[in-house]
């Protein structure tokens, strides 16, 4: 797999896990695995993601929590469902545009 490739998803956008009941805002890229052995390992066999793809980090939402999720390429995919991502942080990371797009804060100094 080329490391170079661009990554499939964008900052901002609602996604969801291929194979477990959650989704999520993307709020940060690594162009590849940036995460421990210890939680690579952690995942099913089966599922293990490859390591030399895009990694995304999602301000997560499942029925009973909410979270920060680190998520391989290969195991999200858009959300395009009605209902927004009810994350508490969101609002600290994003704007919420006419279009129901989030849009990165931007945060001006003093």
């Amino acid at each position: 797999m080329d490391v170079n490739r661009s990554a499939k998803f964008a900052i901002g956008q609602q996604v969801r896990h291929r194979f477990f009941p959650f989704r999520g805002i993307i709020f940060d890229v690594d162009p590849e695995f940036a995460n421990t052995d210890e939680w690579w390992t952690s995942i099913p066999a089966e599922i293990r993601p490859v390591k030399t793809q895009p990694f995304y980090h999602l301000l997560a939402e499942n029925d009973s929590s909410y979270y920060v999720a680190y998520v391989s390429e290969q195991n999200l995919l858009p959300d395009d469902g009605p209902e927004p991502v009810n994350h508490p942080q969101i609002p600290e990371m994003f704007e919420i545009d006419d279009h129901g797009l989030y849009k990165i804060r931007t945060t001006s100094a003093h």
